[in-house]
């Protein structure tokens, strides 16, 4: 079933996203992961991350198409632009549809790193390929089978100089035919609330899925909101400052803010909840328990 087609039906979209492991043996895993949460939880959907290049795309594909024609399991891919041409794109895409893959979030991607290791201070298109998330759009909208998302970002991309330029790219996207936004991760409920009412006021109506990631980490948490420009509450943050060096307690209290940021969402008019898992699910469990039980 499309994402686009699982809103309006009165009642919240729940998925899940996971990341393609490594190796062999942590794919095999994954899967098994994956069936035991849909026996469970019956998610409405599951995504899976993008691979560049390399062993890891052919995993990320191998993964998703399992999912989808093995398992069942209403299926989104992510998939990126950066280094590929519209002819690798179209390949890539070609193989997901086969695989039965109706989904598809469209992404820039991070640039290459130099060969030094460090970050280019501009991106630069390959040759017949594309320069933004908004090109990739445009360039899978026409087909008509597949219902395509994008992303958006309630405190702003990293990239972008002001909060305008920002939405400006993101109404974009859904100009150029994104059917549903998927948000980076936030920690503050009002942070979403005030995202989606400068959307609505630019114009966009599609669904926009806010993105929840449980903190079960601190430092892991502190370096992913450092890459993507998201903020921690200062209260929140004092809270994870006190128990950080009690695996458990790190683990209760960022389930705890959780499970009231879902209620907050989902009580304000939040389409769905859409969970990054980093792979483990015990905290999307405990959280999904709470959430549902209500």
């Amino acid at each position: 079933m499309k994402v686009r087609d699982l809103h309006g039906r009165g009642w919240p979209v729940f998925s899940f996203e996971f990341f393609p492991p490594k190796t062999d043996e942590g794919a095999r895993q994954l899967l098994a992961t994956v069936a035991d949460l849909q026996e469970v939880w019956k998610p409405d959907f599951v995504s899976v991350t993008y691979g560049a290049g390399g062993t890891t795309r052919e995993r990320t594909i191998g993964i998703v198409a399992k999912l989808q024609s093995e398992l069942r399991i209403n299926t989104m891919a992510h998939l990126t632009c950066v280094g590929s041409s519209r002819a690798e794109i179209d390949g890539i895409v070609d193989r997901l549809v086969d695989a039965g893959v109706r989904n598809i979030l469209a992404l820039r991607g991070d640039p290459p790193k130099e060969a030094d290791g460090s970050t280019p201070a501009s991106f630069v298109a390959p040759a017949d390929g594309f320069a933004h998330a908004t090109d990739l759009i445009a360039h899978l909208a026409p087909r008509a089978h597949l219902s395509v998302g994008g992303a958006s970002y309630p405190e702003g991309h990293v990239e972008s100089k002001h909060r305008d330029d920002d939405l400006a790219w993101t109404v974009k996207k859904v100009e150029n035919g994104a059917q549903f936004l998927v948000t980076q991760l936030f920690f503050d409920p009002e942070v979403y609330f005030a995202h989606v009412a400068r959307l609505r006021a630019a114009g966009v109506k599609v669904p926009v899925i806010p993105g929840i990631m449980p903190i079960t980490n601190v430092a892991q948490v502190q370096r992913f909101t450092q890459l993507c420009g998201a903020s921690i509450p200062p209260d929140l943050a004092a809270r994870m400052e006190r128990v950080k060096d009690d695996a458990g307690l790190v683990m209760a209290t960022g389930i705890e803010h959780a499970i009231r940021q879902c209620r907050k969402l989902l009580e304000g008019g939040a389409p769905g909840l859409h969970f990054y898992t980093l792979n483990k699910s015990y905290a999307t469990r405990a959280i999904l328990a709470a959430v549902r039980r209500d």
